[in-house]
């Protein structure tokens, strides 16, 4: 099973990883989302490192803000260049001779790393794999122009509050839990006594950071006082993503809608899409067999 690792990075920050297999192996490097942290990935990071599947070297981070990495307090820490900064650096100190990647792997906010990093740094990885994230591109035009994408958007200016940690924790993080399913809905099978132990040790590290991911993001819906997405331009040059690339996709989410995989391949030329069906946002816990497979035969394709 993986076991864990704090990396030091040479601009001051630290993260916390959880890694699997041996340095000098080819690299898959995973990234999280909200409100996860690298212990999501270790089922597939203790598969991808066995000899049998490949051999990988697999990382998984805990993202600046999350767990035990660093967490700087100001919302601006949390820009993307910032975060992206954090993700090359960590390729430079994982890959043996600047190899690039054989694959980045995301999720959420993770994807939201990974998309920015695959436009601006390319050559730092063979294949980009993404679920349920949307991209930049995709998600600008539907927070601009789809009244249901607003909608299931809504939450972001709940998490952008001041008061938006103190909430969350309440009542042993009654509303974080919340998040895994729908109100009207008992939870899901997938979420074990085990599996909420894992997440409250989690959040109970702190969730100013996490909260800082939406503090510092334009991409939200507008409203009165804030306009949000509609003030943002972004330029072809910033959404183009050339590596091949799978999303994966759970068609269930709440939060994360269809209309988001339209156009995609207008961007990302080398595209593989895969729709699940009846699988939502926490498709990596929902059918956790569906996303190894799907990620074994795309690193295994031409």
């Amino acid at each position: 099973m993986p076991h864990t690792a704090d990396i030091a990075l040479p601009h001051g920050t630290h993260l916390h990883c959880h890694v699997a297999g041996e340095r000098g192996r080819p690299v898959l490097m995973f990234l999280h989302g909200f409100p996860e942290g690298a212990f999501i990935w270790d089922a597939l990071l203790a598969h991808f490192a066995q000899p049998a599947h490949g051999g990988y070297r697999c990382v998984a981070p805990n993202l600046r803000g999350f767990g035990a990495s660093s967490c700087p307090a100001e919302p601006e820490a949390y820009r993307a260049k910032h975060l992206v900064q954090d993700i090359t650096a960590l390729i430079a100190t994982e890959c043996a001779d600047g190899a690039p990647l054989a694959c980045l792997v995301a999720h959420d906010w993770g994807g939201a790393v990974a998309w920015n990093l695959a436009n601006q740094r390319p050559e730092l990885l063979h294949r980009l794999a993404i679920v349920n994230a949307p991209h930049p591109g995709a998600f600008l035009r539907e927070l601009e122009h789809n009244p249901a994408q607003q909608a299931a958007s809504q939450y972001m200016h709940f998490l952008c509050r001041p008061d938006a940690e103190a909430l969350l924790a309440e009542d042993d993080f009654r509303r974080l839990f919340a998040f895994f399913h729908a109100p009207d809905v008992p939870a899901p099978a997938w979420l074990t006594d085990s599996v909420r132990a894992q997440y409250r040790a989690l959040w109970q590290q702190g969730l100013t950071g996490a909260c800082n991911y939406y503090r510092a993001s334009p991409l939200r819906p507008p409203r009165a006082a804030d306009p949000a997405a509609q003030a943002l331009a972004l330029p072809e040059s910033m959404l183009t993503v050339q590596v091949p690339t799978l999303v994966l996709w759970g068609m269930e989410d709440p939060a994360l809608l269809p209309g988001l995989l339209n156009g995609l391949d207008a961007w990302v030329p080398q595209l593989q899409l895969q729709r699940v069906p009846g699988a939502s946002h926490w498709l990596l816990h929902e059918q956790p067999a569906r996303a190894t497979a799907e990620l074994e035969r795309f690193l295994q394709s031409n």
